[in-house]
């Protein structure tokens, strides 16, 4: 399961955060995950909570947004929500996209003490 080696690498940026801005207590991390990142949000939740358990995060709510998945069709040049990485274009069929948005897993935000 990834999602616990990407948990410890949330509460990495948590603890760094806490000591460049000094807060004591994390209560909310907004993370913002991605359609085609792969990381389910089921068990994100999961994992955080165990993950967090001994640091600044304990009891601390993993608040998860997701974002769409977005890509460039070259032949009709147009920006589309997909999917699937490899599906057509929903406009005009065609299989010549670049994803550009929706890969992407970040902690967007902190409510912190």
């Amino acid at each position: 399961m990834h999602e616990m080696a990407l948990c410890e690498g949330i509460i990495g940026i948590v603890e760094e955060e806490a000591r460049k801005h000094s807060f004591s207590r994390v209560k909310v991390v907004f993370l913002e995950i991605g359609a085609l990142s792969h990381a389910a949000p089921e068990a994100m939740t999961f994992c955080f909570e165990a993950v967090a358990a001994r640091t600044i995060a304990r009891g601390a709510r993993l608040e998860i947004v997701e974002t769409p998945a977005i890509a460039w069709c070259v032949a009709c040049s147009t920006s589309i929500e997909i999917r699937h990485r490899y599906g057509p274009c929903p406009s005009c069929g065609s299989h010549q996209l670049q994803v550009t948005g929706g890969e992407e897993m970040r902690v967007k935000e902190l409510e912190v003490d």
